[in-house]
């Protein structure tokens, strides 16, 4: 659930879940709102600063200490969640103010850049601040916010470059460690090196934890979440299990009201509109989860997910690369956009990211589906028997137990007419698994296909024996009767058998209308000719041309 993060740094327990807060200021206002159980609708002490700030500038206009303290005070107030009001642009008036007596005050360029980055522009955010640091080089503080702006905009490349420059400085760098030792941990699976790199700069961030004040800050509000608001995840997580989701919408809601800066609420309220099939809503929440903690990677797979739901397959392939981007050596995540090119029918772009999944090879039956599935598409969408075999193989290696294997292989040596090996693989499957169905099914259509009819029948028996709602083994056989041994009323049995398997099967209900058309029903073949075309339209098992040719052949 990404609740705690940083929570016992000092009490040295790792918990690796930080919640990032986006300010301190709006997390300390909470803090004492809930602590003080009221909401005050007096105006506060930065309100009344402001006012006397404000009378003293009428007296002085060009006093830039004055506009200094205003502009400060203006982002106090902006962040203050007692307050509905946006004062982040009149703080930025009163920093422009105030450079244009300090023009050499590199901690002006760096608050001018930070107002700007509350404001969400990043661009004019790191513009100040470079100019901050072209004036201080050694300024930690503004790399530190470079970087973060940098992961924000999922460049993780830079934004790693920026944190070991904020890291440079003596002793404020615990917030710096520690967003370098996230950066290097999600891009560490199977990476002994990063890994350990990452460790490092935890450790790094606890040394430089009491001198780092910003730091000190979140460890002690993540210790207050911690311990009030667990029974609240637990409570929503029982209710979205118990699929109340208005209840835990509302509760999620209400809770994001109170504390606007909390990533993992956010997500839990996307869970809830996931499940209730409302997507835009999720999006919406888990954006805002994102923009809250630029690393979640479980943020970022919900969010793949919901638009993978509503059909929106570029905006997921676009998240799925920034994935990629954060933690390029999670095989999963190239798997996913394999599926996703392939559903696009984009193949040769399946075909990369899958080849790419399998060579990171992180567990062996994983990566031996995935090789299956890499077989299938060269088979089936690019014709390309010899490619799908060596995939085949590929998987075969990984898993030889897997009956799938035997099956899939033994289909792409028939496709490429190579019939004793496909018997042989077949003959292999049937030794790990005699009474399995879909061997036999397919050893008949290979002995059917080598013209052997006698062995196909014996075998599509066979498979009936095993499975009798086996629909292919019942029309195939079916076939048999009708086309090869003109046993019509058998071959009639056994496609109503097939469609009573699966209703929605053109093919058996097209062969039912052929034998009925020879049996002289002409009505009833018609009838079935146009529910094999209707079904059709949905499943494309058939040319629909040859069923319009077949339904005007019986009224010529």
């Amino acid at each position: 659930l990404q609740m705690i993060d940083r929570i016992f740094c000092v009490l040295f327990i790792v918990w690796d879940n930080r919640i990032r807060m986006w300010n301190i200021g709006i997390m300390k206002r909470t803090l004492e709102k809930q602590n003080d159980n009221i909401v005050s609708t007096k105006p506060n002490k930065v309100f009344r600063e402001i006012e006397k700030i404000r009378l003293s500038l009428t007296k002085e206009p060009n006093n830039a200490k004055l506009h200094l303290r205003l502009g400060d005070l203006y982002v106090k107030w902006h962040l203050d969640t007692s307050n509905s009001f946006q004062y982040i642009d009149e703080a930025i008036t009163e920093y422009q103010i105030a450079l244009e007596s300090y023009v050499e005050h590199a901690e002006l360029f760096y608050k001018i850049g930070k107002a700007f980055y509350y404001k969400g522009d990043f661009d004019k955010a790191n513009n100040y601040l470079d100019l901050a640091i072209g004036k201080k080089k050694d300024y930690s503080q503004a790399y530190y916010l470079k970087a973060d702006i940098f992961t924000k905009k999922a460049n993780f490349s830079e934004a790693r470059r920026f944190a070991k420059m904020a890291t440079k400085g003596l002793f404020n760098t615990s917030n710096a460690h520690y967003l370098l030792s996230k950066l290097y941990d999600k891009s560490s699976f199977k990476d002994f090196k990063l890994s350990m790199l990452s460790f490092w700069e935890w450790v790094l961030s606890v040394v430089t934890l009491p001198f780092d004040k910003d730091a000190v800050e979140d460890v002690f509000i993540n210790m207050y979440y911690f311990l009030f608001y667990s029974p609240l995840f637990l409570r929503g997580v029982c209710l979205l299990g118990a699929k109340s989701y208005d209840k835990a919408a509302t509760l999620f809601q209400n809770a994001i009201e109170k504390n606007p800066g909390m990533a993992s609420l956010y997500c839990l309220l996307a869970d809830v509109y996931i499940a209730s099939g409302h997507y835009e809503d999720a999006i919406c929440e888990l954006k805002m989860a994102i923009w809250l903690d630029s690393l979640n990677i479980q943020a970022y797979r919900r969010l793949c997910r919901a638009y993978e739901e509503q059909g929106d397959y570029e905006k997921a392939i676009e998240i799925y690369y920034k994935l990629i981007a954060m933690a390029p050596n999670m095989p999963d995540l190239y798997s996913n956009l394999g599926n996703i090119f392939y559903i696009k029918g984009e193949f040769e772009l399946a075909i990369k990211h899958y080849q790419t999944a399998i060579t990171i090879n992180p567990n062996k039956r994983w990566t031996s589906v995935i090789a299956q599935t890499l077989g299938f598409v060269y088979q089936e969408n690019k014709q390309d028997v010899d490619s799908a075999i060596s995939a085949y193989q590929t998987a075969y290696m990984l898993t030889p137990d897997d009956i799938d294997i035997y099956i899939n292989m033994g289909s792409a040596f028939y496709d490429k007419e190579d019939y004793d090996n496909a018997l042989a693989i077949y003959r292999k499957a049937l030794e790990l698994a005699p009474n399995n169905a879909k061997i036999h099914c397919n050893l008949g259509f290979l002995y059917w296909g080598k013209g052997d009819t006698e062995q196909a029948l014996q075998e599509y028996e066979l498979a009936i024996a095993n499975d009798k709602n086996y629909a292919i083994a019942h029309n195939n056989l079916g076939v048999i009767y009708l086309d090869d041994l003109g046993r019509v009323q058998r071959s009639i049995e056994l496609f109503k058998n097939a469609i009573q398997a699966n209703p929605n099967y053109a093919l058996a209900y097209f062969n039912l209308a052929r034998a009925t058309t020879i049996i002289g029903d002409k009505i009833e073949a018609a009838k079935l000719y146009q529910i094999s075309q209707d079904i059709n339209k949905v499943t494309n098992e058939l040319d629909p041309a040859d069923i319009e040719e077949k339904i005007k052949e019986l009224f010529e």
